[in-house]
């Protein structure tokens, strides 16, 4: 069960969202991470839901470690797919990204790590 985020770990990630640039993503953990509570990526998740389909925030962009959209199972999922692909994410066929091209870091965060060391 996911408890309810506190409110400071809730206004840094929706600060971070708004940063996201179009055409860009940020993963679930990384957004955690840079909201300072590292391995909070379903806290992060739980936060961004309340975004779907009712903000200006760019919600969309915020996928998971996989280059993927995880929000298919709460119905959102080819919604999401498209608005990535309207700014010029480039999805597989399996409705993958390359994180490894579209991945973003906030400049001063710009030599952190990959994801994957986490």
């Amino acid at each position: 069960m996911t408890s309810e985020p506190e409110v400071g770990f809730k206004n840094r990630v929706l600060a971070l969202v708004a940063r996201i640039p179009e055409g860009r993503v940020m993963t679930y953990g990384q957004l955690a991470m840079l909201a300072g509570n590292p391995g909070a990526a379903r806290q992060a998740g739980f936060v961004l839901n309340s975004l779907v389909g009712g903000s200006e925030l760019p919600w969309q962009r915020v996928i998971n470690a996989q280059g993927r959209v995880s929000t298919h199972k709460v119905g959102f999922g080819d919604m999401q797919e498209g608005l990535l692909v309207a700014e010029g994410v480039v999805l597989d066929a399996s409705g993958r990204c390359d994180l490894s091209k579209v991945q973003w870091w906030p400049e001063e965060q710009k030599d952190a790590p990959p994801e994957s060391l986490f």
